[in-house]
């Protein structure tokens, strides 16, 4: 009898500890993600596994877009995690370069935000070819059609403007994304802003990284032992703003 109940209770202990992680913990608090590119590199690496805090830009009723309670907003330099606003479906991460109202302009590589110079320590370039622009950026008409073909991510496919870009001013509610690897990342440049309904937290810890490079029978040299419980969050790596 004495051991029915302990079974009993043990079952009971598994239960509600499902329904704590699937139900409470997962939808509101923290979800396990794992970086499957190289476009954040080199601060977040293809194969780091980390742990999304996603209060930190609201609480949010699961399977919908509708948020409670916003603690804070995104700040330029961040990491967010969000749904990828052409497929919702897809989780990505990048680093928040552009806030609401900002005018985002690209030429040769460099950053302008309200037509000052960003200088960022964080981004790299891996290829040294400039991609000319196919577009007029002179003048006013075509620029009035850029900024609405880009805020209706029409440039997916576009690699012509991967260097040379907008000026675009960024939506009200919205976000202008990149990632750290400019030259091979999928961003704010071809599919437009983020809207901040789709904003889902900040990558909270890693918790194991895994370098897929490595032959598997190398298992202890395939994991990167020095990036585990590492906090990107505080990653506050510095930007400047210089005049033109």
């Amino acid at each position: 009898m004495k051991k029915k109940k302990t079974l009993k209770r043990q079952i009971e202990e598994w239960v509600w500890a499902f329904i704590v992680v699937f139900f409470i913990i997962r939808p509101f608090f923290l979800q396990a993600y794992r970086i499957p590119s190289g476009s954040m590199e080199d601060t977040l690496l293809p194969g780091d596994f980390l742990f999304v805090f996603k209060p930190v830009y609201g609480f949010e009723v699961p399977y919908t877009q509708i948020k409670f309670f916003q603690f804070v907003k995104p700040k330029r330099g961040d990491i967010v995690v969000f749904r990828y606003p052409v497929n919702p479906s897809m989780d990505f991460v990048k680093r928040v370069i552009g806030l609401p109202g900002d005018t985002i302009m690209i030429r040769d590589k460099r950053i302008y935000i309200n037509g000052k110079l960003l200088i960022e320590e964080y981004a790299i370039h891996k290829d040294e070819k400039i991609i000319p622009s196919l577009y007029n950026f002179e003048s006013e008409i075509f620029l009035e059609y850029f900024q609405k073909q880009w805020e209706q991510r029409s440039f997916i496919d576009e690699t012509s403007i991967r260097d040379n870009f907008g000026p675009v001013v960024v939506p009200k509610n919205s976000y202008f994304v990149l990632g750290d690897n400019r030259d091979y990342s999928s961003d704010s440049r071809f599919w437009g802003p983020v809207p901040e309904k789709l904003l889902k937290g900040i990558p909270f810890i890693i918790y194991f990284s895994w370098d897929g490079s490595v032959p598997f029978y190398n298992i202890f040299k395939s994991i990167r032992w020095e990036r585990i419980l590492q906090f990107p969050f505080i990653w506050r790596k510095k930007y400047e703003m210089q005049d033109m």
